[in-house]
């Protein structure tokens, strides 16, 4: 069973930075495309960056492009969101998931019904 943990969230100020962890156990990560996720109250899910399972191909949602990096390490089942200049908009509930790939589905997807897999999420408040 695949499991996915997710950790970095916390309360930072506007402008600040946070780097998003997310490390996968019970498969073979490297076969993994993976995305971070985010919800705020009463809103539905959004997708804000993903990764294909080579890492070759990345996306971001155009609210965090130029702000959010999105990387994986293969070798330690993690993948990261490095998230900086951030702004109070980016306060919510920040999930991993992840969906096994064939070695030529090498691209990133954005819709949540994609992904297999999900953490349980980790909070990310900024204040203003």
């Amino acid at each position: 069973q695949v499991q996915l943990v997710e950790s970095g969230g916390g309360l930072v100020h506007d402008g600040g930075s946070l780097r998003l962890s997310c490390v996968a156990s019970g498969g073979t990560f490297s076969t993994f495309a993976v995305g971070w996720f985010r919800q705020t109250p009463g809103k539905e899910r959004e997708f804000v960056a993903g990764i294909s399972w080579s890492g070759r191909s990345t996306d971001y949602a155009d609210s965090v492009k130029g702000r959010f990096t999105i990387s994986r390490e293969n070798a330690k089942n993690t993948v990261y969101l490095q998230m900086s200049s951030l702004k109070a908009a980016d306060t919510a509930v920040y999930y991993c998931a992840a969906d096994r790939k064939e070695y030529w589905q090498d691209f990133v997807t954005n819709w949540d019904s994609d992904y297999s897999y999900w953490g349980q999420g980790t909070q990310v408040t900024v204040s203003s």
